[in-house]
């Protein structure tokens, strides 16, 4: 891997900014490396050649007569998770059903890139409709941690991540609806970052679960997912529960102290995870006390209860959000016309895979009459208790600190037999997307030769300090500057 792809994306934004290095040098050597390592790493499904070069030569052109105003995304490569629409390109959500279907609209934050003349140089390998957390679960094959190819690099966006990580691309987006993001970025040794739900228009995201889903993007610092974020936010007509930008600047606080500032460690959070991760959580701490931080434990007991209510809550969303997927308008469609329903149903059995129909199946149940109540319902009661906790937490702590993912990366195989086993990598993410707050993924160690990531989490809107933490820890550790040798 050449020096250049070694940069974050700020600095490679600086050098396209003074001319230093042009969009085509940088896309070139990015497509290079691709092509050498992806096919042991498996992290695109699409690769964007010729248009990524066409395009790096007309910012760069555009840029030498002055007739381009460049922003923090100008001739930047940046990875699509492939359920993010795109136009005139193949978004098919990893799944059979999708699998030749090419969207004819961009999705919002697709506008938002190609707006500020930033490069989709492809698309990104997902467990099918993002259900999942290994990336074992997609119909073009699983993607491999760049750190060990016999591991997994976590899901559903472990494409995304693997490619940062990988160094195909400095900066990716994916989507979080239970961890997506934060868990592969932690599996991966990258910086990946939740914001609070209702930051980035959900419009062109192929929905699976409506109010837990959330883009967010994977980068190298937290000062990179800010400026990120600074692009993509902000209200959309098409999207009811996007809302206003909060702030001019989500790195407006960055470089502010965190001296005498609080931060929470929920012992919930902390009781399940291996003890390589408590370690590395142990010494995060002291990194931050060493900062002058106060540090304190609490107690968060409704955490315990966010798994089952998840996945309650997600399967009855995906139960109806996939439910347009029948093989007539667009899709994947079985050759049995027999009549509308034997087509329909043997469309969807054959399109979809095992994990997205359990969950179908799961959603369906919990959404049926005389099971409502018992389950959706009391569910979503749950749900809001599960915020105002969160809520109170936040009026004695400025963010809260804990594990991403209860253990490094497992073996490729290890948990696709026992769907339990596999959900339960997600016990330190899913709570944050029930109470939809802002949370960051941060490198913090290794163990056997693995990341660890450790998890800021902030009050609702509280994006801006959720950073200033995370880039606090980078400025004063380097374990997010290590790549893989691949």
């Amino acid at each position: 891997m050449s020096n250049i792809l070694s940069l974050s994306t700020s600095e490679l934004s600086n050098l396209i900014k003074t001319k230093k290095l042009s969009s085509e040098e940088l896309v070139k050597e990015s497509l290079s490396h691709i092509k050498n390592k992806d096919s042991n790493i498996n992290s695109f499904i699409t690769i964007l050649e010729e248009s990524s070069l066409l395009n790096a030569k007309k910012i760069d052109e555009n840029l030498s007569k002055n007739k381009l105003v460049h922003t923090f995304l100008t001739g930047i490569p940046i990875m699509l998770k492939d359920n993010i629409a795109t136009k005139d390109i193949k978004t098919t959500a990893a799944s059979k059903i999708l699998e030749n279907y090419v969207s004819p609209y961009d999705a919002f934050v697709t506008n938002k890139i190609l707006d500020n003349n930033g490069i989709i140089i492809g698309k990104g390998n997902c467990d099918e409709f993002a259900m999942g957390s290994s990336n074992e679960n997609s119909y073009f094959g699983p993607v491999k941690n760049p750190w060990d190819t016999n591991k997994v690099p976590g899901g559903s966006s472990g494409g995304p991540a693997a490619a940062v990580a990988a160094g195909f691309v400095s900066c990716s987006l994916g989507s979080d609806t239970g961890g997506s993001i934060r868990q592969p970025a932690s599996l991966c040794g990258v910086t990946g970052m939740k914001p609070t739900y209702g930051t980035v228009s959900r419009y062109g995201l192929i929905a699976f679960a409506s109010s837990l889903d959330q883009i967010g993007p994977f980068a190298r610092t937290a000062e990179d997912c800010g400026n990120i974020l600074n692009l993509i936010s902000g209200k959309d007509q098409n999207d009811s529960t996007s809302f206003e930008k909060k702030f001019d600047n989500f790195n407006g606080t960055i470089n502010n102290d965190i001296k005498g500032m609080k931060i929470g460690v929920p012992i919930e959070y902390i009781k399940n995870v291996d003890s390589e991760v408590k370690k590395v959580l142990e010494e995060s701490i002291s990194e931050f006390e060493n900062q002058g931080a106060i540090i304190e434990e609490l107690s968060l007991p409704l955490t315990d209860y966010c798994m089952d209510i998840y996945y309650i809550i997600a399967p009855s969303e995906a139960s109806s959000n996939l439910s347009r997927y029948d093989g007539v308008k667009y899709g994947f469609r079985g050759d049995n016309n027999e009549n509308s329903r034997s087509s329909m149903i043997q469309s969807r059995s054959l399109g979809f895979g095992d994990e997205v129909k359990r969950r179908i199946m799961i959603g369906t149940y919990t959404l049926s009459a005389g099971y409502y109540d018992a389950y959706y319902k009391k569910a979503q009661q749950i749900r809001t208790l599960v915020v105002k906790e969160f809520d109170e937490a936040f009026k004695n702590f400025d963010v809260l600190l804990a594990p991403t993912s209860p253990t490094t990366a497992f073996d490729i195989g290890e948990k696709t037999d026992d769907p339990i086993k596999m959900y339960q990598s997600d016990l330190c993410t899913i709570p944050v997307n029930i109470a939809g707050l802002p949370a960051i993924s941060i490198p913090a160690g290794f163990e056997n030769n693995l990341p660890v990531g450790i998890q800021i989490i902030g009050p609702q809107n509280g994006d801006q300090k959720v950073i200033q933490f995370a880039n606090k820890f980078q400025e004063n550790t380097k374990w997010h500057l290590k790549f893989p040798n691949i």
